[in-house]
């Protein structure tokens, strides 16, 4: 059986949290994390080794806060996230703060990650299906062929947060099951029997509470780094270096390459609620998510 892993992004800044450190928020009625329900439903489903993303100046309160917990229980990497980790020929444009975005993030893995690996969020609960089945993809998958990668698809209406916007990748699915676009919708939010967003030109969108959306939690095979290595440099070439704010995200890059016919993307429907902390008043309603979930037994009192 393939050795897999799972890559967990958690560099981001947490500006739409109020400025702290939103992945470390303890959620667990013994104090877990959201990561350490994503880690232990992936170890569950039979992922080997984990591989964080995170940041420098954050790197000393991870370790303590989940590193060396994870560490006694699974095989554990640490990667960064750097600002100054550019291609040969391109500087940091003056006034840029912020990286460039998750697929920015994740191609700082290219020389750890060799084998199938899954890439999820920190701060996003997927629910232990949505790995079951991606990890049953990635090992069941002939990694000899190039661009055959997966997504947990999930359904928009589980995916919302009452106390402000989200950003989604909004999923047009073939009758096959295979993704034939993801397009990056902003601004989502419920209303009434619909939800309302914006596209990437500040249009208004209306969106069935039924779309299948992305929650940046693929299936992947290590040929996918070198395509963003590549992928990376057009995009700065192509404008992503005068922009301060410009993104390098991770679905816009998996759709190009579907565009382009060199990727097929399986989505794996999973019926789970997510629920995550992208503002600071969603904390209570996920510790009481969870703690409904103990009470199913879904997750044991202590993890």
């Amino acid at each position: 059986m393939n050795k897999t892993t799972l890559v967990i992004m958690a560099a981001g800044m947490g500006s739409r949290y109020g400025g702290g450190i939103k992945q470390l928020e303890k959620v667990g009625p013994s104090g877990e994390i959201i990561m350490d329900y994503s880690i232990y439903d992936a170890k569950a489903a039979g992922f080997d080794r984990v591989v964080f993303i995170t940041r420098r100046d954050l790197e000393k309160e991870f370790r303590a806060v989940i590193g060396k917990r994870v560490e006694e229980k699974i095989e554990t990497e640490y990667v960064f996230q750097e600002l100054s980790n550019l291609p040969e020929g391109f500087l940091v444009p003056e006034g840029r703060e912020k990286p460039w975005g998750t697929g920015h993030a994740v191609l700082s893995c290219l020389s750890v990650v060799k084998e199938p690996f899954a890439v999820i969020n920190a701060d996003d609960y997927y629910g232990r299906e949505a790995f079951v089945k991606v990890h049953d993809f990635l090992v069941s998958a002939d990694i000899k062929e190039k661009g055959n990668y997966c997504m947990a698809g999930f359904i928009l209406g589980n995916t919302l947060s009452e106390n402000g916007v989200v950003t989604r990748g909004v999923c047009d699915v073939d009758s096959a099951g295979y993704l034939k676009k993801v397009v990056e919708t902003f601004k989502i939010a419920k209303d009434g029997e619909r939800a309302v967003g914006e596209s990437a030109l500040g249009e208004p969108v209306i969106l069935p509470l039924t779309s299948a959306v992305s929650m940046n939690m693929w299936g992947l095979t290590p040929d996918f780094l070198p395509e963003l290595k590549t992928g990376f440099v057009d995009f700065l070439k192509n404008g992503g270096i005068e922009n301060i704010k410009s993104e390098y995200l991770l679905p816009q890059v998996i759709d190009t390459m579907i565009q382009q016919k060199r990727a097929r993307v399986q989505v794996l429907e999973t019926p789970d609620k997510w629920f995550g902390v992208t503002y600071r008043e969603d904390k209570d309603a996920v510790i009481s998510a969870l703690q409904e979930l103990i009470k199913k037994g879904v997750y044991p009192e202590k993890l």
